[in-house]
């Protein structure tokens, strides 16, 4: 007969106090330290056993505070009704390509989000406290007051050597085998797409994104004096590459920008099968695809997705990411992996910006060289996968009949699709006059598209506070449906 290890005995008996009232929601429990002290087990034991009550939902860690028992919701496992397709095939509405000018609104909704005292549903940022700023602040630190030991040519295109090391190093664990040398260094992912799409197109020239789409993709499109082409796409499968491949039968595009992985606000991860087909289509037409994976780490699944890379054998996949979404947000520290591109990019880099500082590429070089970084991913991940249940459960227990929820499979993003009628502004307007933010759905299109749509933020840990905010928003959706 099999015998139970330790670590679980020892989180069976945790747990069993939870339910039994000896531990509150709220309570901290005792540090590792203490705990192997107390129950005379080893420190290994008690953290694979914290990790365990904590990827249960039954525990959560508050960096640099320690654990707390985690209030506990009952959620549905009933299915929940999901957005619907962006649009029908035959629409002739998404005939044509569009001049895209969504910057004012997007720049007027985030300085509302950064308002002191509002609750951030509408915030596209993940909550700071999950990242490891203290240890991150010790290494820039300690680089700084090194200064004088480093060269001003390492601030210059591609990167530091040793930042684009650890970066080729984390492809090869994830299963892709990348050059440093392919890799170019940027300041965030905005830069890295703004200088890919402006290596292989030209003012005036069409770009197919996705609809609803994350709106720095229209932004580039936007600042480079280009149009958009909106193409349909599932909440569940992504872009819709037979669409898309009709459109170019009857249009000239010059390029494709997609988020295959968690995509901003969908949360959808794309079928391989359909990356293949999307990278097949590219190689026939010789187009370039610029490819946004800036949340591919913050999976909730078993392994870590598939990039369009993965699949790319001519050269025409522009990768893009950063640590912005996933270590640090401080630092804006992104990158590039142009395929064919990359000698172009490189010189857009030094002509736009000339050098992404040293000093930050340091600092997350020496982290990830220490280690730490997947462990600090797997609490990630696992909090972002609890908190999008609640968030889920919550929208559909608040909001009116006929609401629809995305279902991420990554990120820390959700798509509300509201009742037929409800204005997605004027619930933005009302809300913010309650404290509370959310994004309006119109800033996720070239067009006004997603007037019913919301986007909300879970990447916050839960809290009464989120829920009556919730429960608020749920009320104005009831009061605009009427």
């Amino acid at each position: 007969m099999a015998v139970t290890p330790l670590y679980k005995q020892f989180a069976e008996q945790l747990a069993t106090s939870i339910r039994e009232g000896v531990l509150h929601p709220g309570e901290r429990i005792a540090s590792v330290r203490i705990a192997s002290q107390q129950h005379k087990v080893s420190v290994t034991t008690v953290v694979r056993a914290y990790e365990l009550l904590e990827s249960r939902g039954i525990i959560e860690s508050h960096p640099q505070s320690g654990y707390f028992v985690r209030e506990q919701v009952q959620v549905s496992g009933k299915p929940a009704p999901r957005p619907k397709a962006s649009a029908p095939d035959d629409h002739p509405a998404w005939q044509e390509s569009t001049e895209v000018d969504v910057s004012r609104l997007v720049l007027a909704t985030l300085k509302t989000i950064q308002q002191d005292g509002t609750v951030p549903l509408g915030s596209p940022y993940p909550n700071p406290a999950l990242f490891p700023s203290q240890r991150l602040a010790q290494y820039a630190g300690r680089i700084a007051r090194s200064a004088s030991q480093s060269s001003v040519f390492d601030d210059l295109p591609p990167g530091h050597p040793e930042l684009l090391r650890q970066i080729a190093r984390r492809y090869l664990e994830n299963g892709l085998k990348v050059d440093p040398e392919e890799i170019v260094v940027t300041v965030g992912a905005t830069e890295a797409i703004n200088l890919c799409l402006q290596a292989v197109a030209r003012p005036g020239d069409t770009i197919a994104v996705e609809t609803p789409t994350f709106y720095a993709m229209l932004h580039a499109i936007e600042r480079l004096g280009m149009r958009a082409l909106e193409i349909p796409t599932d909440a569940q499968r992504g872009i819709d590459v037979g669409a898309l491949e009709e459109r170019m039968k009857t249009q000239p595009v010059a390029a494709c920008m997609v988020m295959p992985n968690f995509q901003n606000p969908l949360g959808f991860q794309m079928p391989d099968s359909e990356k293949q087909r999307l990278v097949r289509l590219a190689e026939q037409h010789q187009m370039p695809l610029i490819e946004n994976a800036v949340y591919s780490e913050l999976y909730y699944g078993n392994a870590h997705p598939s990039s369009l890379k993965n699949y790319d054998r001519e050269g025409l996949v522009l990768h893009c990411s950063s640590f912005s979404k996933s270590l640090t947000s401080a630092y804006r520290i992104g990158w590039a992996i142009p395929g064919r591109y990359r000698d172009q990019v490189e010189k857009l880099k030094f002509l736009n910006t000339l050098a992404t500082p040293a000093a930050p590429q340091r600092a997350i070089a020496e982290y990830l060289t220490q280690g730490g970084y997947e462990r600090h991913l797997r609490r990630v991940r696992r909090s972002f996968a609890q908190q999008r249940e609640l968030m889920r459960h919550f929208v559909l227990r608040f909001f009116p009949a006929g609401t629809r929820v995305s279902e991420p499979e990554g990120g820390y993003v959700l798509w509300v699709e509201l009742p037929g009628g409800v204005d997605a502004m004027e619930l933005y307007r009302r809300s913010l006059a309650l404290g509370i933010t959310v994004a309006p759905g119109r800033i996720f299109a070239a067009t006004n598209r997603y007037s019913h749509f919301i986007r909300l933020n879970y990447s916050y840990p839960w809290s009464r506070e989120i829920e009556q905010a919730l429960k608020l928003v749920g009320k104005l959706v009831q009061e605009l449906a009427v």
